[in-house]
Formats: structure tokens, C-alpha cells, sequence
């Protein structure tokens, strides 16, 4: 077993290759090490140059939307008046923490996903 750290495309490739050869390594054996250490390998690569972002929030609310079929209407017991979800949707007005708390509990969206991130 020999590892090499991950610091191109073509050693990334290398370790994905190697990892579906092995993907069925048992637990504590030398392959199962092997695996172990290459999934963090290429774990850390992968966050280092692929980086995934969190969503916008309202994009986060229109998908959620469209996953269990609703509309405007069904969210305005956790968003307030058809006036508010209006202006949520068009990014008029930004979620309080009330808001993404009933969205979060409610519809089951991440807190990740509404509390958004800076750009």
C-alpha cells in the first residue's frame, strides 16, 4: 500500500479508481485501512476544489415548493400574509428567525439552507 497525497486532477482520479477497486474492503484489514485513508485524502481534496455552497434561502423555498407540490398560498401560515410571501419570494424582504424557525420545523428545510451565506 503505498498513499500519496492528493494534489492533482489525475492523482484525484488515481484515488477515486483505487477507492472503487477497494470498495468492498473489510474493516480493520491492510485494504481497509487503505480505503480509510484514501476517502479522507480525497474528502480533503474534494472541499479544498469543489467546493459546495449553501443554497440562496428563497431558492431553498422554491425547491422545497416544488418537492411536495405547493404553492404561494401553503406558505403563508409560516411566512405571514400572501402580501410577505410575495415579497420573500421576491427577495424584497429577508426571513426573520420566526420565519426560517416554521420553514425549518414545518417543511423540513436545513437551517444551513436558510440562514444563506455571505457572498
Amino acid at each position: 500500500m503505498t498513499i500519496r497525497p492528493i494534489r492533482t486532477a489525475s492523482d484525484h482520479e488515481r484515488a477515486l479508481k483505487r477507492i472503487e477497486a477497494i470498495m468492498s474492503a473489510q474493516k480493520d484489514t491492510a485494504e481497509g485501512d487503505e480505503l480509510d485513508v484514501l476517502a479522507t485524502l480525497v474528502d480533503v481534496y474534494e472541499k479544498e476544489h469543489f467546493p459546495i455552497h449553501a443554497p440562496d434561502p428563497v431558492e431553498a423555498i422554491k425547491f422545497r415548493m416544488e418537492q411536495m407540490g405547493l404553492d404561494r398560498k401553503d406558505l403563508e401560515p409560516f411566512l405571514g400574509s400572501r402580501a410577505r410571501v410575495s415579497e420573500i419570494l421576491n427577495k424584497r424582504r429577508g426571513l426573520s428567525l420566526a420565519m426560517i424557525r416554521s420553514l425549518h420545523e414545518n417543511l423540513d428545510i436545513p437551517l444551513d439552507a436558510l440562514i444563506g451565506r455571505e457572498t
